[in-house]
Protein backbone atom coordinates (compact mmCIF):
# COMPACT_ATOMS: atom_id res chain seq x y z
CA UNK A 1 0.00 0.00 0.00
CA UNK A 2 1.29 3.56 -0.79
CA UNK A 3 2.58 5.69 1.90
CA UNK A 4 -0.51 8.48 0.71
CA UNK A 5 -3.16 5.59 0.79
CA UNK A 6 -2.21 4.40 4.25
CA UNK A 7 -2.28 7.70 5.52
CA UNK A 8 -5.08 8.61 4.14
CA UNK A 9 -6.92 5.59 5.38
CA UNK A 10 -5.67 6.81 9.11
CA UNK A 11 -7.00 9.84 8.79
CA UNK A 12 -10.75 8.71 7.94
CA UNK A 13 -9.99 5.72 10.41
CA UNK A 14 -9.62 8.74 12.95
CA UNK A 15 -11.89 11.31 12.19
CA UNK A 16 -14.52 8.53 12.02
CA UNK A 17 -13.71 7.97 16.02
CA UNK A 18 -14.24 11.71 16.61
CA UNK A 19 -14.47 15.04 14.94
CA UNK A 20 -10.97 16.58 14.68
CA UNK A 21 -9.12 20.01 13.88
CA UNK A 22 -6.69 20.38 11.23
CA UNK A 23 -4.01 20.97 14.47
CA UNK A 24 -5.53 17.71 15.94
CA UNK A 25 -4.92 15.74 12.98
CA UNK A 26 -1.44 17.24 12.11
CA UNK A 27 -0.45 16.83 15.56
CA UNK A 28 -1.82 13.18 15.78
CA UNK A 29 0.59 11.94 12.68
CA UNK A 30 3.37 13.93 13.20
CA UNK A 31 3.39 16.43 9.51
CA UNK A 32 2.97 20.04 9.16
CA UNK A 33 -0.20 21.81 9.08
CA UNK A 34 0.44 22.60 5.64
CA UNK A 35 0.20 18.73 4.31
CA UNK A 36 -2.77 18.44 6.53
CA UNK A 37 -4.54 20.40 5.15
CA UNK A 38 -3.62 19.46 1.53
CA UNK A 39 -5.12 16.03 2.51
CA UNK A 40 -8.00 16.95 4.49
CA UNK A 41 -9.21 19.22 0.91
CA UNK A 42 -8.36 16.27 -1.07
CA UNK A 43 -10.60 13.98 0.75
CA UNK A 44 -13.08 16.89 0.96
CA UNK A 45 -13.03 17.52 -2.77
CA UNK A 46 -14.10 13.46 -3.51
CA UNK A 47 -16.90 13.72 -0.52
CA UNK A 48 -15.12 11.47 2.01
CA UNK A 49 -14.80 14.20 4.64
CA UNK A 50 -16.55 17.73 5.28
CA UNK A 51 -15.46 20.64 7.15
CA UNK A 52 -18.08 21.93 10.07
CA UNK A 53 -18.57 25.30 11.01
CA UNK A 54 -16.22 25.07 13.94
CA UNK A 55 -13.34 23.63 11.93
CA UNK A 56 -13.65 20.25 12.64
CA UNK A 57 -13.80 17.87 10.08
CA UNK A 58 -16.32 14.71 10.20
CA UNK A 59 -16.88 12.20 7.75
CA UNK A 60 -18.77 12.94 4.64
CA UNK A 61 -21.55 11.32 3.04
CA UNK A 62 -19.86 9.60 -0.15
CA UNK A 63 -18.13 7.31 2.22
CA UNK A 64 -21.60 6.85 4.24
CA UNK A 65 -22.95 5.44 0.57
CA UNK A 66 -19.61 3.85 -0.17
CA UNK A 67 -20.06 1.88 3.37
CA UNK A 68 -23.84 1.02 2.89
CA UNK A 69 -22.75 -0.45 -0.35
CA UNK A 70 -19.94 -2.46 0.77
CA UNK A 71 -22.28 -3.62 3.71
CA UNK A 72 -25.41 -4.31 1.39
CA UNK A 73 -22.94 -6.43 -0.31
CA UNK A 74 -22.09 -8.89 2.01
CA UNK A 75 -23.78 -12.01 1.98
CA UNK A 76 -23.92 -12.51 5.49
CA UNK A 77 -25.84 -9.73 6.51
CA UNK A 78 -28.62 -10.67 3.74
CA UNK A 79 -28.27 -14.11 4.99
CA UNK A 80 -28.92 -13.48 8.74
CA UNK A 81 -31.28 -10.45 8.47
CA UNK A 82 -34.58 -12.26 8.97
CA UNK A 83 -33.06 -14.71 11.52
CA UNK A 84 -31.60 -11.81 13.69
CA UNK A 85 -34.77 -10.39 14.03
CA UNK A 86 -36.98 -13.54 14.74
CA UNK A 87 -34.88 -14.13 17.62
CA UNK A 88 -34.63 -10.31 19.25
CA UNK A 89 -38.45 -10.71 19.51
CA UNK A 90 -37.94 -13.47 21.71
CA UNK A 91 -35.18 -12.13 23.48
CA UNK A 92 -35.48 -8.58 23.45
CA UNK A 93 -31.87 -7.90 24.68
CA UNK A 94 -29.19 -6.20 21.68
CA UNK A 95 -27.94 -8.27 18.92
CA UNK A 96 -24.70 -8.02 16.85
CA UNK A 97 -23.73 -9.74 13.95
CA UNK A 98 -20.27 -9.67 13.17
CA UNK A 99 -18.10 -10.30 9.53
CA UNK A 100 -14.54 -11.45 9.90
CA UNK A 101 -13.75 -9.73 7.04
CA UNK A 102 -9.84 -10.06 5.99
CA UNK A 103 -7.76 -9.46 8.70
CA UNK A 104 -10.84 -7.20 10.74
CA UNK A 105 -13.74 -8.50 12.82
CA UNK A 106 -16.80 -5.84 11.51
CA UNK A 107 -20.40 -4.97 12.70
CA UNK A 108 -22.06 -6.11 9.86
CA UNK A 109 -25.78 -5.33 11.43
CA UNK A 110 -27.39 -4.67 15.06
CA UNK A 111 -30.99 -4.95 16.72
CA UNK A 112 -31.37 -2.45 19.55
CA UNK A 113 -32.38 -3.74 22.67
CA UNK A 114 -36.43 -3.29 23.38
CA UNK A 115 -36.39 -1.63 26.49
CA UNK A 116 -34.06 1.26 24.94
CA UNK A 117 -30.78 0.46 26.29
CA UNK A 118 -28.39 1.97 23.16
CA UNK A 119 -24.73 0.42 23.51
CA UNK A 120 -21.70 2.64 22.23
CA UNK A 121 -21.53 -0.30 18.96
CA UNK A 122 -22.37 0.52 15.30
CA UNK A 123 -22.65 -0.62 12.67
CA UNK A 124 -19.42 -0.45 9.91
CA UNK A 125 -17.08 -0.22 13.51
CA UNK A 126 -14.25 -2.91 13.72
CA UNK A 127 -15.03 -5.10 16.72
CA UNK A 128 -12.08 -4.99 19.43
CA UNK A 129 -11.60 -8.96 18.99
CA UNK A 130 -9.58 -9.14 22.69
CA UNK A 131 -12.19 -8.18 25.00
CA UNK A 132 -15.77 -8.77 22.96
CA UNK A 133 -17.79 -11.99 22.50
CA UNK A 134 -18.14 -11.65 18.78
CA UNK A 135 -14.27 -11.17 18.86
CA UNK A 136 -13.62 -13.76 21.11
CA UNK A 137 -16.09 -16.11 19.41
CA UNK A 138 -14.60 -15.90 16.03
CA UNK A 139 -10.36 -16.17 17.12
CA UNK A 140 -11.76 -19.52 19.08
CA UNK A 141 -12.06 -20.44 15.63
CA UNK A 142 -9.68 -19.41 13.53
CA UNK A 143 -6.26 -21.37 13.17
CA UNK A 144 -2.78 -19.94 14.78
CA UNK A 145 -1.65 -18.30 12.05
CA UNK A 146 -4.61 -16.34 10.71
CA UNK A 147 -5.57 -15.61 14.52
CA UNK A 148 -2.01 -13.68 14.87
CA UNK A 149 -2.98 -11.87 11.89
CA UNK A 150 -6.34 -10.45 13.72
CA UNK A 151 -4.63 -9.81 16.43
CA UNK A 152 -1.13 -8.05 15.30
CA UNK A 153 -2.07 -4.59 15.88
CA UNK A 154 -4.14 -5.56 19.18
CA UNK A 155 -4.35 -2.91 21.88
CA UNK A 156 -3.95 -4.18 25.54
CA UNK A 157 -5.06 -1.81 27.60
CA UNK A 158 -7.20 -2.73 29.94
CA UNK A 159 -10.70 -1.17 29.42
CA UNK A 160 -11.86 -2.77 32.50
CA UNK A 161 -10.74 -4.83 35.48
CA UNK A 162 -11.95 -8.22 33.46
CA UNK A 163 -10.03 -7.03 30.30
CA UNK A 164 -7.48 -9.48 29.50
CA UNK A 165 -4.29 -7.34 28.52
CA UNK A 166 -1.89 -10.90 27.79
CA UNK A 167 -2.11 -13.02 24.63
CA UNK A 168 -1.30 -16.31 26.88
CA UNK A 169 -4.22 -15.29 28.87
CA UNK A 170 -6.77 -14.61 25.88
CA UNK A 171 -5.37 -17.97 24.21
CA UNK A 172 -6.33 -19.96 27.37
CA UNK A 173 -9.17 -18.15 27.29
CA UNK A 174 -9.94 -18.73 23.16
CA UNK A 175 -9.22 -22.62 24.35
CA UNK A 176 -12.29 -22.68 26.92
CA UNK A 177 -14.56 -21.51 24.53
CA UNK A 178 -13.90 -23.20 21.33
CA UNK A 179 -14.74 -26.61 23.84
CA UNK A 180 -17.96 -25.42 25.21
CA UNK A 181 -18.89 -23.43 21.62
CA UNK A 182 -19.77 -19.98 22.83
CA UNK A 183 -17.89 -17.16 23.97
CA UNK A 184 -18.65 -14.78 27.12
CA UNK A 185 -17.26 -11.32 27.33
CA UNK A 186 -17.27 -10.69 31.43
CA UNK A 187 -17.74 -7.18 31.22
CA UNK A 188 -14.49 -6.90 29.68
CA UNK A 189 -14.73 -3.67 27.32
CA UNK A 190 -17.65 -1.95 29.23
CA UNK A 191 -17.91 -2.98 33.19
CA UNK A 192 -21.42 -2.53 33.52
CA UNK A 193 -22.56 -4.87 30.28
CA UNK A 194 -22.12 -8.89 29.99
CA UNK A 195 -22.50 -10.91 26.52
CA UNK A 196 -22.44 -14.28 24.78
CA UNK A 197 -21.60 -14.78 21.35
CA UNK A 198 -21.50 -18.18 19.19
CA UNK A 199 -19.62 -18.31 15.65
CA UNK A 200 -21.46 -18.38 12.61
CA UNK A 201 -19.56 -21.63 10.82
CA UNK A 202 -19.61 -22.75 6.68
CA UNK A 203 -17.50 -25.33 5.06
CA UNK A 204 -15.43 -22.48 4.22
CA UNK A 205 -14.95 -22.04 8.27
CA UNK A 206 -16.00 -19.33 10.33
CA UNK A 207 -17.35 -16.40 8.89
CA UNK A 208 -18.65 -13.91 11.81
CA UNK A 209 -20.52 -14.25 14.75
CA UNK A 210 -23.97 -13.69 16.18
CA UNK A 211 -23.91 -12.24 20.22
CA UNK A 212 -26.47 -11.14 22.97
CA UNK A 213 -25.60 -8.28 25.20
CA UNK A 214 -27.36 -6.86 28.17
CA UNK A 215 -26.83 -5.04 31.30
CA UNK A 216 -25.33 -6.99 34.42
CA UNK A 217 -28.18 -5.49 36.36
CA UNK A 218 -30.71 -7.42 34.34
CA UNK A 219 -29.60 -10.23 33.13
CA UNK A 220 -26.68 -12.14 34.97
CA UNK A 221 -24.14 -14.28 33.38
CA UNK A 222 -25.98 -17.46 33.91
CA UNK A 223 -29.02 -15.64 32.37
CA UNK A 224 -26.98 -14.89 29.18
CA UNK A 225 -25.51 -18.74 29.23
CA UNK A 226 -29.18 -20.01 29.26
CA UNK A 227 -29.67 -18.12 25.52
CA UNK A 228 -27.56 -19.58 24.02
CA UNK A 229 -29.22 -22.43 22.76
CA UNK A 230 -31.05 -19.71 21.21
CA UNK A 231 -28.14 -18.36 19.80
CA UNK A 232 -26.65 -21.21 18.36
CA UNK A 233 -29.93 -22.49 16.52
CA UNK A 234 -30.18 -19.34 14.86
CA UNK A 235 -26.27 -19.44 13.90
CA UNK A 236 -26.97 -22.83 12.37
CA UNK A 237 -29.59 -21.49 10.45
CA UNK A 238 -27.53 -18.25 9.05
CA UNK A 239 -24.81 -20.76 7.82
CA UNK A 240 -27.65 -22.40 6.13
CA UNK A 241 -28.71 -19.87 4.27
CA UNK A 242 -25.16 -18.97 3.55
CA UNK A 243 -24.92 -22.30 1.48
Amino acid sequence: MSQSVERAAAILAAIAAEPATIIDLSERFGIHRSTMFRELQSLEQVGFVRRQADGTYVVGMQLAVLGGAALDQLDLRGAAYTQLRRLHRVVGNTLHLGALIGNEIVYVDKVEDSAGVRMYSRVGAAVRPQCSGLGKAVLAELPAARRDAVLADCDWHPYTATTMTTRAALDADLELSARRGWAFDDAEFEDFVGCVAVPIVTAAGVVGALSLTALRAVLSRRQLQQRVPMLRETAAEISRQLG
